[in-house]
Formats: C-alpha cells, sequence, structure tokens
C-alpha cells in the first residue's frame, strides 16, 4: 500500500481530554489548513472559514459556557457546568465554519458537505504533522448566543471544532464497519 492508504487506515481520533501542549505553531497551523482546503468544492466557492481558538481564549469561552448553560437551564448540576467549563480545554481548537446563504447554482448541502471535508481533511493534516485531534460539535455548535458571541453570521454554521494538540496516549483501536455489509449494486428494474 502506498502511505495515503497507509494514513487513511491509520485515522484515529484522539479524544480532546488526551490532547495536551504542544499545539501546531501558526506556520504549521497554516500549513495544516493548506492541506485541509483541497477538499471538493464545486464552483469554487470556499464555503468555509477558520476561527482558532487557542491560550485565554478557551477559558473565556468556557466560562461563557457555563453562563448560557444556566440560562439554558438554571438547575444545571456542577458536573454538566464543569464539562462545558472544560470543553475546549484543547492546547489548540479550529472552528470549521460553513458559508452557507444563497447561492443560485451550489446547493446548500452541497457546500455544507464540502465544510465537512474540511474538518476530516484537517483531522487527516493534524495526523499527518504529528498530532492528535478530535472532530466534535455538542451544542455550543448550535446555539444562537454562542454562535453569535463567536461572530458566527446567519448565514453560517459550525461544521466542526477541530480539537488539536499533542496526544498524552494513544486511543485503542476500535472496531470499524465492514464495507461488504454496507456495499450493495444497483439493478434497474
Amino acid at each position: 500500500m502506498n502511505a495515503t492508504i497507509t494514513s487513511l487506515n491509520g485515522r484515529r481520533s484522539v479524544p480532546s481530554k488526551l490532547l495536551a501542549y504542544p499545539a501546531p505553531d501558526r506556520q504549521t497551523l497554516l500549513a495544516m489548513l493548506a492541506a485541509a482546503v483541497r477538499v471538493p468544492d464545486h464552483g469554487k466557492r470556499e464555503p468555509w472559514r477558520f476561527l482558532s481558538i487557542s491560550g485565554p481564549a478557551r477559558d473565556a469561552l468556557g466560562a461563557a459556557l457555563v453562563a448560557r448553560a444556566l440560562q439554558r437551564d438554571p438547575h444545571a448540576g456542577e458536573a454538566a457546568l464543569d464539562k462545558d467549563r472544560n470543553r475546549f480545554q484543547s492546547p489548540l481548537v479550529v472552528a470549521v465554519i460553513a458559508r452557507l446563504g444563497a447561492d443560485e447554482k451550489i446547493p446548500e448541502p452541497e457546500r455544507f458537505a464540502s465544510a465537512c471535508c474540511v474538518c476530516f481533511a484537517l483531522l487527516q493534516a493534524a495526523q499527518g504533522h504529528g498530532f492528535g485531534a478530535q472532530w466534535l460539535t455538542g451544542w455550543p455548535a448550535y446555539d444562537p448566543e454562542i454562535l453569535r458571541l463567536l461572530g458566527v453570521a446567519e448565514h453560517e454554521r459550525i461544521a466542526g471544532f477541530i480539537h488539536i494538540g499533542t496526544p498524552k496516549a494513544l486511543p485503542r483501536e476500535r472496531e470499524r464497519p465492514d464495507p461488504a455489509t454496507l456495499l450493495e449494486d444497483w439493478k434497474p428494474a
């Protein structure tokens, strides 16, 4: 097998809780993003942009999540609030934001799919650069107040929060589906 297939077959998510410093520096992040944007993009719309969350911004976002969680549920338990407080504690989180809105030629689902491809390609690029990564969303990706706080416009959506850092440990390989059980041949009636 060639290196590309070996890389694809070896890809796995590293849970955000297992990601530590160092994170990629700015130059490495830009190299990773340069690889990530080489995805299918029907119509050359570039229907994505990026938001980097690192350093003290992670704690500020965690505090905002706790405040918003309490607005949503004043009786939220301490464990849930701790989870929100620490939701963005990976050394680096890159929000992949799908730029959607009106487009006469390229349907919105195709543009959102392209942004999702960027998320996956960024996972691959992170691993290729020796980092671990995990693609997460969760309620903050859909909450209007948090989206406003992050500067996500009405015509945009979060495709994913890509958590990146140095793995403290590698997770065990999990069982993968057998493609033969998922493949059917279409036959005309």
